[in-house]
């Protein structure tokens, strides 16, 4: 049977914080954009036209909002996709380990 280890225990532990690490951050990142946050303003792709060309004027802004909130949700379910696979590599290191002694 193949194995599915690809990656030593410290790769895969690190694997395991990065990805909790950046779970945490997108989360509260797409929280706060879904909450239209004044301070992240900066952060959404708009141009002058998307202000001068809206009829309803926040309408265009929020919507760029609620979609970089969404890009943020996504990002972190791939970070918990790759944390499951970090956990994954670091139980498989953990058998061997053991099967070795």
């Amino acid at each position: 049977m193949p194995s599915l280890l690809f990656c030593g225990p410290k790769m895969a532990a690190c694997g395991i914080v990065l990805s909790i690490w950046g779970v945490i951050m997108l989360v509260m990142l797409g929280i706060f954009f879904s909450a239209k946050s004044a301070v992240l303003i900066e952060d959404v792709p708009f141009t002058e036209e998307d202000i001068r060309n809206d009829k309803n004027p926040p309408g265009n802004i929020y919507g760029l909002y609620n979609q970089v909130g969404i890009n943020c949700f996504i990002a972190a379910a791939i970070y918990v996709a790759v944390g499951a696979v970090s956990l994954l590599q670091f139980r498989l290191n953990k058998r061997q380990e053991y099967m070795v002694q």
